[in-house]
């Protein structure tokens, strides 16, 4: 799997279901023997990496935001500021 392949999944599964988790990435590529495309984060977990944010990014760049402190992705709403992260 591509970075590119991966990201493509990630806007589906936004446009199915609305928002998406990072665990539901890391999921989904451990299930299809894509783990190149992941990275361990600061706290040892296992987290999506950079070459697929960097492909989400430029299919979604002004459509989708992030979610910090739930850490997932969803479609930017009127009430979001610009910038790709939302306010909680």
């Amino acid at each position: 799997m591509k970075p590119g392949d991966a990201a493509a999944w990630m806007l589906s599964e936004i446009d199915r279901e609305g928002c998406l988790y990072q665990d539901d990435v890391v999921d989904y590529l451990v299930k299809h023997g894509a783990e190149d495309l992941l990275r361990e984060n600061a706290d040892g977990n296992l987290a999506v990496g950079t070459r697929v944010l960097t492909a989400f990014r430029r299919l979604t760049e002004t459509d989708v935001v992030w979610v910090k402190p739930d850490r997932y992705w969803r479609f930017r709403v009127a009430e979001d500021e610009p910038g790709r992260e939302a306010r909680g």
